[in-house]
């Protein structure tokens, strides 16, 4: 199982190279694992006494325990993927970018960096980015000159999601599977992800005088037909969609204090809200072409789906690994050779910018259970791993942020390579030492925060 994984990572770690999505190996890699896991069970559940009864304890209860898991996470982001891309649709983020009139390029890139650092703390990195990577193109027309702006938001966006619940996809996990909390992350993420987006920011605009010519034609944001689905709606229609939509978001974690419901669920009442309001905002524009009305179902189909078999795939086979034992194995070994949960962290989130931080978050929730009180009460050494504990809030930030020191290393700078064609070796040349500094500065204040600020209040 263990060499099925490494092939299968390596493998997703290339997947441009293979060219082959890394669903489908995903995929593939989780049948694989849950069936060498069955095949062999009997080795590892040595409690039951029978083959029939090892066989169905894994097919009627640890893979039902563990989907569950994961559809939890799934269902929480086709919803939020839906609103926001429903938002796009219309073009709601237009609202903020339009706002944006400076041409001074070191007061621009401030700008843009907060923006996105903000934005991504309530949308999801990829969207977040792909919104101000358009917005450049609508105000920079050197490519060299855009790639820096370009690479400076993907730098952003991840710190900016790294303290959120709602931010980063390994934050959601975390915070989805009870690991943390909205009251532990904002207080004790927020200072280090601003020191991880401002020193690069800071450093970067030293590079930069002048300003930058006026701004070319406007460029859309949205995959749909802007002049269509934009303007058969009012402004005000449309800053409603957008106050809507973002409020769904926000309104989340406040549920789950609430009602103590899943996350998925607060996320499917904003949704079902958004969608019948849509649905009657465009019964009342019957004149319009339907083929120009950017309703849920032609929204739906914007959403990738592709990423979210990708997290089904990689998460259960993970679960698989989890259920066989390798992982708590593997905890053993780092708590014996490396000990310090700190520096734990930090060689994860360094992994993270060479290979999927999804995999090695999901990894590491399966290596350390959540410490309830009782186990705490019995060896204090284990409250580093309770809810909010600081391995899983440093775990938040280093992977979240940890992704920036590469271009392949986040779902934001594999979108700018994409979108702007960044080389692999510029972004290495001028970009990977500048989020390096803010990454350790952030994790350094985490560990000041931790070890010497709060004792002493």
């Amino acid at each position: 199982m263990i060499l099925l994984f490494l092939v299968g990572y390596a493998s997703i770690a290339m997947e441009h190279t293979l060219k082959v999505n890394k669903a489908a190996t995903a995929l593939l890699l989780c049948a694989l694992l849950w069936t060498v896991y069955i095949l062999k069970a009997d080795s590892v559940l040595t409690q039951f006494s029978s083959h029939e009864e090892v066989v169905s304890f894994v097919t009627g209860t640890q893979i039902i325990e563990h989907l569950g898991d994961v559809a939890s996470t799934l269902f929480f982001l086709m919803g939020a993927m839906t609103i926001v891309e429903l938002i796009d649709a219309h073009g709601g983020f237009s609202i903020i970018t339009n706002k944006i009139t400076t041409r001074k390029k070191k007061k621009l890139l401030w700008m843009l960096a907060v923006i996105t650092f903000f934005m991504s703390a309530i949308l999801d990195n990829l969207t977040t980015t792909i919104v101000m990577v358009m917005l450049l193109r609508k105000l920079i027309s050197n490519y060299k000159e855009r790639w820096l702006f370009a690479c400076v938001i993907v730098i952003a966006a991840n710190s900016g999601g790294a303290f959120s619940p709602i931010g980063d996809v390994t934050t959601i996990m975390l915070w989805v599977k009870g690991n943390v909390t909205t009251e532990g992350l904002l207080p004790n993420l927020i200072l280090p992800s601003i020191i991880s987006m401002v020193l690069p920011v800071f450093i970067a605009g030293r590079f930069l005088k002048g300003e930058l010519p006026e701004r070319t034609e406007v460029v859309s944001t949205s995959g749909f037909d802007h002049v269509c689905a934009a303007d058969i709606i009012t402004h005000k229609e449309q800053k409603l969609i957008f106050l809507m939509g973002v409020g769904a978001l926000i309104f989340v974690p406040i549920f789950k204090s609430i009602t103590h419901l899943p996350p998925f669920i607060g996320v499917l009442l904003g949704l079902g809200v958004l969608w019948i309001y849509t649905e009657i905002l465009y019964h009342r524009k019957k004149h319009i072409p339907e083929s120009s009305k950017a309703r849920i179902s032609v929204v739906l189909s914007r959403v990738d789906f592709t990423t979210i078999l990708f997290f089904l795939g990689i998460l259960m086979a993970v679960s698989a690994l989890q259920c066989a034992g390798i992982l708590k194995e593997l905890s053993m070994f780092l708590d014996q050779h490396v000990g310090n949960v700190y520096v734990i962290d930090v060689i994860i989130g360094a992994l993270s910018s060479i290979v999927d931080n999804v995999p090695l978050v999901a990894g590491s929730m399966g290596m350390y259970d959540v410490a309830s009180a009782a186990n705490i009460a019995a060896n204090p050494d284990l409250a580093v791993y309770a809810t909010d504990g600081v391995f899983w809030l440093f775990l938040a930030y280093c992977a979240g942020v940890g992704g920036s020191m590469l271009i392949i290393g986040s779902a934001a700078g594999v979108v700018v390579m994409g979108l702007e064609k960044v080389p692999f070796g510029w972004y290495l040349k001028n970009i990977s030492l500048l989020a390096l500094i803010g990454y350790l500065a952030g994790a350094l204040f985490f560990v000041l925060q931790e070890e010497v600020i709060r004792p002493l209040l």
